[in-house]
Parts: structure tokens; sequence; C-alpha cells
């Protein structure tokens, strides 16, 4: 006997059928993974330790049914070992597959009676009456006669032991699946007839069209640019006035291999009136029938043939890419059933009409959040906008519009202008007062399930940072309370780890250490730059308040904003805030900067000064509350201990410990007061640059630190007065020599009343063999260090605990913060919504909410 193949999808729900001791569980091992079997009664053994217990058998089904659906709800294939011979059984488990929209299949195993009989005495579990096979056998000759009716898509019966050991299995792709093909692809939007601006538009894309005589069905010879595939998205016809010539063409690219084509619902009802189906003449049908009086009765039916395979939507590139007419949401991405398919022609209504008499649409893309770009048609629009990963390119050519393509994996727009109105809109196509993205006006509004909660962010550069659930609410509160507004914030720098303890006794860090990390992580090149003693300070800055409108989604005048490494707000002081914008905003323009990086905006990550300005509070209560103090007592107390002394009372060195201390708190107060003074005027501020993280479509992360060295050099040299460059050296940890001069530079620095430096690998983001180099580490000097650490910190006896100290978290975190600030950038940068920029931005506030110490 020849093999039997049958064919299956590659995800649906199989029901094997049969009496028990047919051989299906045999069957399911032979021909399936374990984990794609689902058994009636290991599920019963699952709920009561005893496959056979019967009086388990409801909880059995219950846990059954429960996995089956979830497998199917992942796209996984799912096959049901059971008797499935009752049809209540049986209409259950459909319930499940077309719950979540897959097909179903029944495979029949019709055994004879007397050998199921056989089978079973052999299995002494099996102790139940030969009547119990009786009656499934008598179940299962009524079950064959209607199981196609049931709603199986395919009911394959094996009628003896010989057809079951013969049969194969082949695991089909559904005709959606199209993930093989990854592009590149130029998806074009509604057509409805307009064939000379499809012509103009495939010309325009790179297409060759020549005219091919000889093939009345294909007339068209198509040569596409190299590699490159059309998509059409339905709607090829009705209303325009050249639709057989549409047909012809898309045909004619489909029938080549250069196009993909999704049926529409202008297609779909075309289709049914040729198949000779009553609908409706209207709409824009009654031209397109007109015009195919004329044709041949054979490429009539040609047409109807080629819009009668058309399918729902395909899914492409690795499941990438989703394209469809009118839309498709995530659960259904990939399914077949009659509702995705409705779905994908008509989108989802409310059950309502307008004050046009048209249905007014559910707007699906608002709650979409799957992974795949969705590109879709049949809703006319303006412009065409990427909003939650979705994009309409339905751009109403047919209503005197344009006829759009989208480039894909590019995201470039491509369009062509329509001749004339051909067919006027039921409902005029106006423009919105918000002349805000409709991605912008969406994020007005962010729904808390998409940040709340414990959460795992994949970045580029670190995958899975985990997010506990506690620090999650206390970054939500922090974002929705007190910070600037929260369109802003696409960036947060990271937190920043000191070197490790210094090997000078009298030093807690140097340069040396910090270059020594360096060269363990085999970076060959590092700049070391001067760090100032001021606040971290964020800076967006817009060349006109248009573009904050439309790359921030600012419903204001204003031209950019400046805030905390928390996002807090930075000015107090609105006026004095625009000024200090504006000043910013001309340096750059003095410097060339909009030009030179093609930009309308920029994000500058920088040190703001003085220290005071933002600080002052903290400097207050708790810098000048301790300089105070000790400065008071210190002097009475030395003065008391001498007259002690004098009268020959053994102060055991009190009093020169006590001197000590007074000299340490002096140097504690000019610490402090060197970084403070007043400020009422901008030119009383000094803003020192040093990274300009990103600009219209383009990170700068990929630039190494002297380019922004460079371009900020030249931002300071166009500002007048509040723009400082930063001092930096480059060198070669490698190099003893120039390891030497950079500590030398450090102490020339501290004398002159500097906090230290910076040293950071040449490169922005920094991967060796070794792994991922910190992005930054800090040497603070000896009396900045006696702010951090208290008065005394540089006594023998609290160096030596002091060098203890654990940098293992807080390095930790800087990597963690560095991943996600720079995801966050990348995200925003890409114009993906909000919630994804902000899943970034939040995991940052709540990473620094975790317990380090503060000193570090």
């Amino acid at each position: 006997m020849t093999e039997k193949e049958i064919q299956i999808p590659e995800v649906a729900l199989i029901l094997l059928v049969g009496t028990s001791g047919a051989g299906k569980s045999t069957f399911a091992r032979k021909h399936f993974l374990s984990t794609e079997i689902v058994s009636s009664d290991i599920c019963r053994g699952l709920v009561s330790d005893d496959e056979n217990a019967q009086d388990a058998s409801a909880d059995a089904f219950d846990v059954l049914h429960l996995i089956a659906e979830r497998r199917l709800r992942r796209g996984l294939l799912t096959v049901v070992d059971a008797t499935n011979v009752q049809e209540s059984a049986r209409r259950s488990l459909l319930r499940v597959a077309r719950k979540q929209h897959c097909l179903a299949q029944a495979i029949v195993l019709d055994i004879a009676e007397s050998t199921c009989l056989e089978r079973n005495k052999t299995r002494p579990d099996r102790d139940f009456g030969p009547h119990v096979i009786r009656n499934q056998a008598r179940q299962l000759k009524r079950s064959m006669r209607q199981l196609k009716r049931e709603g199986f898509s395919q009911v394959h019966i094996l009628k003896s032991e010989e057809e079951i050991n013969q049969v194969s299995f082949k695991r089909i792709p559904l005709w959606t699946n199209k993930r093989n093909e990854t592009g590149p692809f130029d998806i074009i939007g509604d057509i409805h007839g307009c064939f000379d601006e499809l012509v103009t538009l495939l010309t325009k894309l790179g297409y060759h069209v020549d005219q091919n005589t000889a093939d009345s069905a294909y007339p068209y010879s198509i040569t596409p640019p190299a590699q490159r595939k059309a998509i059409f998205v339905g709607d090829l016809v009705d209303r325009g006035p050249k639709n057989p010539e549409v047909l012809r063409l898309v045909m004619s690219m489909v029938h080549q291999g250069h196009a993909l084509c999704v049926s529409g619902n202008h297609d779909d009802k075309l289709k049914r009136k040729l198949e000779g189906r009553q609908v409706k003449v209207n709409h824009g049908l009654e031209q397109t029938l007109a015009q195919l009086e004329s044709e041949p009765e054979a490429f009539i039916q040609q047409v109807s043939s080629f819009l009668d395979g058309l399918i729902s939507h395909y899914v492409l590139d690795n499941g990438h890419l989703v394209t469809a007419h009118a839309g498709m949401k995530e659960h259904y991405q990939g399914r077949a059933s009659g509702t995705v398919r409705a779905f994908a022609l008509y989108g989802e209504t409310t059950g309502e009409t307008d004050e046009y008499g048209l249905p007014v649409r559910y707007e699906w893309a608002n709650d979409y959040r799957g992974k795949a770009l969705v590109v879709y048609g049949h809703t006319p629009t303006i412009e065409p906008e990427f909003f939650n990963n979705t994009i309409c390119i339905d751009t109403g050519c047919v209503f005197g519009g344009k006829l759009t393509a989208l480039r894909y994996p590019e995201r470039e727009l491509v369009s062509v202008p329509a001749s004339q109105v051909y067919y006027e809109p039921s409902r005029p196509l106006f423009e919105e007062q918000d002349t805000r993205s409709l991605q912008h006006r969406h994020d007005d509004v962010l729904n808390i399930s998409d940040v709340q909660g414990k959460r795992f962010i994949t970045t580029p550069l670190r995958n899975k940072i985990c997010i506990e659930e506690q620090y999650a609410a206390a970054a939500l509160e922090t974002l929705s309370r007190f910070t600037v507004n929260p369109k802003w914030i696409n960036y947060l720098p990271p937190t920043m780890s000191p070197a490790h303890a210094s090997e000078e006794a009298d030093l807690l860090e140097d340069p040396q250490q910090a270059l020594d990390y360096f060269q363990q992580m085999e970076v060959e090149t590092v700049i070391c730059q001067e760090k100032h003693m001021g606040s971290r300070a964020i800076v967006q800055i817009c060349k006109t308040p248009d573009v904050s409108r439309r790359v921030f989604g600012i419903q204001s005048e204003a031209i950019g904003c400046c805030y905390t490494r928390t996002g807090r707000r930075f000015f107090n002081d609105d006026t004095l805030e625009q000024t200090f914008l504006l000043e910013v905003q001309q340096a750059v323009t003095n410097a060339g900067l909009w030009d030179t990086l093609k930009t309308d905006w920029l994000t500058l990550d920088c040190e703001l000064m003085p220290w005071s300005f933002k600080a002052s509070e903290l400097i207050r209560q708790q810098y000048a509350a301790v300089g105070c103090a000790g400065n008071n007592v210190l002097p009475v107390a030395y003065q008391l201990l001498e007259q002690a002394a004098l009268r020959g009372v053994d102060l055991n060195g009190l009093n020169q410990r006590i001197a000590t201390h007074h000299q340490h708190i002096s140097g504690f107060r000019q610490a402090y007061q060197q970084y403070c003074w007043s400020v009422t005027e901008v030119n009383q501020l000094k803003l020192a640059p040093f990274h300009i993280m990103a600009s219209e479509g383009a990170m700068h992360t990929d630039k190494n630190h002297q380019w922004h060295m460079a371009h900020i050099s030249d931002l300071a040299k166009a500002s007048k007065g509040l723009i400082q460059a930063t001092d930096y050296r480059i060198i070669h940890p490698v190099e003893e020599h120039e390891c030497q001069e950079v500590t030398q530079w450090w102490q020339s620095l501290l004398e002159k009343g500097s906090e230290g430096i910076v040293i950071k690998p040449m490169d922005f983001v920094c991967h060796t063999n070794v792994g991922l180099a910190q992005p930054a580490l800090k040497v603070r000097g000896k009396e900045y260090l006696r702010l951090i650490y208290g008065p005394n910190y540089d006594a023998p006896e609290n160096l030596v605990r002091l060098k203890k100290r654990g940098l293992g978290k807080k390095r930790r975190l800087a990597i963690k913060e560095f991943s996600l600030g720079l995801a966050a950038l990348q995200r925003f940068v890409g114009q993906e919504p909000l919630r994804r920029v902000h899943e970034c931005i939040l995991g940052v506030i709540a990473l620094s909410a975790e317990p380090v110490d503060p000193r570090l």
C-alpha cells in the first residue's frame, strides 16, 4: 500500500477521533511532538493522580480546554488525544478553535470494534466492559456522517491498521504566512481605478512598465528595481476611470511574481457580483461594471478567479510586517477565520453612523501594541502618519488626493498627486485644527497598563533589564506628578561610578585606578574631561515652536525645555528659562549646527552651573549647617582645651585633634562656597554641554567623544558667554607617561578648585572582548570628597574603612541606566509611541530609586 500524505496547517487544532483502544495515543506520539499533544488521560491524571478516574473527567477536560486555548493563542499546533466520539465534546473544542481564529481538522481512526476490544483486554487499567466500546463505536459511526458539517476544515478517515501505519503528515504554512519574504517592499495604497497615477507612482518607485499586447490577460511586462516587490493593500477597483487597466496591471505583476495583493472590500464586492450573488450596485461599483461590459468574457472570468484568490492579509519579514486592507489586530495576525477576513476588509465599526450616513469606525490602532508594523488603507487620510506602529497609506487618490506608497524597511513615503477629482467623497477630507501628529495627540493620555507592574525591558545594549514593581510604581508617580511635561523627556543620563580606591595612602580616588580599569577592559583610547561642579541638565532645543509641536507634541509656543537627571524642572522662573533657551537656540544658530546636522532640534546632555542654582536648599540645610556649626563651635572648644592644657590637664592630644578638625571644617566650607553664587540673570549661569545626544532622525552615540567635544567647542565660541567648552585630554591607558601626565593635569585642576575629572572610553558605546565598558568613571578631588564623606573623611582610620567601599551595585546600575537611556532615545528618534519611550524612561527613574550608597 502506498503512503498516504495528510496535509495539515502549521497552526491548527487537530482532533483525534476514535474509540478506546483504536491506537490514538500511539498514533499521536508517532507523528507529533509530545508538547503538541494534549491528552485527556494525562489531564485526568493531573487533576486526580489517576488517568482512569472517570469521576475526574469534568475537571480534566477543563484543563484540556485551557491548555488547548493557550497553545492556539500562541500560534502552536495542538493535537487533542481523546475519544472525541461525542458531538458535544467536539463542539466545545471547535468553540476553542473559533475563539482563537484557528482551523480545525479531524483525524478519524476507524478501527474494527473487535480489535479495540482485544487491545483493551491486555490493558489492566481498562477494566470497563465491552458495552463501552460498543457505545463508542456506534457514536463514531454517527459522527462520521456529520463531521464536515460541524465546522472542521478537513476530515481524514483512516479505515484500517495498514492505512494508519502508512500515513504521513506534511505541515503547510497558512496562506497568510509570507514570513520568509523579507523585502524590500513598496506597499501601495488604495488605487480605485486610478491607472495613470499608478503607472506614474510605479515609475517613480523605479519600476519599468511595458505593454505586451500578445497576452490579453497579462498585457504588461514589469521590471522591478533590484530585489524589490510591490504589495497592494486592496481596493483596486470602483470610482476611478480605468478599473480594467488597473486589474490588468496588478494581475500582470502578481502573475510575474513582482507583487503581492490582498483583498479590499470593493474588490470582494466585485468578486461576489461576478459570481452572480446579490450585492448593492453603489459606491462606485456601477462605474466598474460599466467599464467591464466592453471586456471579453475570458478576461472577466480571469478577474473573478484573481479576486477569489486574494486573501485577507499577509504576515511578512519574519513577522515584522503585516499588510491588510483595513488593518489587523495583533491577535488576528496570521490567523484564518471569517472574523479575521471581515476585519481585514472592513475594520471594526461602533454600530453608529455619522452625519454623512457613513459607519463610525472603531479606531483599532489606538489600542494596537503589536511588534509588527501594520500597513493598511481603506480610510482616506490627507497625510499618512505612523501611529502605534501602524500606518494608513490611503491618501484618497480617487477623491483628488494622491496615490501613496510606503517603502519598507526604509519607512519612506512616496506619493504622486491625482490628475483630477474622479469621485466626490461622501465625507469631506478636512484638516484637523490640532497641527500635532496623530501619534502625539493620542499620546496625551497614556494607558497605565503600558507602564505598570514588574517589567522586563529589552534594550540593544543589554537584554531584559528587570524593573521591580515597587520601584516602577514610585517612578510612575514621579513622572506623573513631579517632572516637566513628560513629552519633553526622551533621555535620562545614567549614574556614574567612581574609580576604585587609590593605592596612595592619603587619597581615596586618583586617575590611575580609573585608567587601570579601562586597561583591564581592553579599551585602547580614553578621553579625560574636566568635571564641572554643577547639576546634570538635559536641554531640548528647537528651531521654532512648530518644531516642538511636530517633534515633541508640545501644544505651546515653547522652543525647548531644561530638566534634571530625574526629569524634574530645572528653572522655577519662566522668564529666566525662556531667556536661557533663547540664548542656547541663538548659539546653535550662530554655530551653524542646524545646517551641519540637518536638524531642527537637538538633545544636549550638559552640566549647568552654579551648583547652588539647583541645590540651594541642599546646601543650606545640609552643607552650610555643618559648616556653620563647626565654624562656631570648634574655635571655642579649642580655646577651652588650650586653657585646660595651661592648667596642666592631660588632654591626650585632644586639642590637636580639634585643631585639625577645625582646619577640615574650613576646607569643607571653602569646598562648597566656591560652587555657590547668586543667579538672577542668564549671564550668571554657565552651561557645559558634553554630549550632543540626538537630532532629527539620528542618535549621535555612534560618534566618538572627540566629535562631540569639537561641535561643543564651536557652540561655545558662538555663544555670548552662557555656553562653556570643557577641557579634555586624549590618552592611551597602556602608556605610562600619558597616565602620569593626566594625573598631573588632574592635580592642577584641583588646585584651581575643580571637582575632578571624568574618564570615558573614546567610543560613546564601548564593547570589547571583555564586555561592555562603563560609560564613564569619575575621579574626584580630595577637597571635594570632604563634602561627600564629611570634614574628617581623610583621617587615616576613616580612609582605611572607606577604601573598602563596594562599587559592584553602582556599576551594574550605571550599565543598566546607560542601556535604558540610549534605548529611550533610539525609540524617540525612531518615532515610536511615547509609551515605548517612557517604558525606558520609567526604568531609569525606577533604578535610581534602588538603595545604593548616595556618596558613590
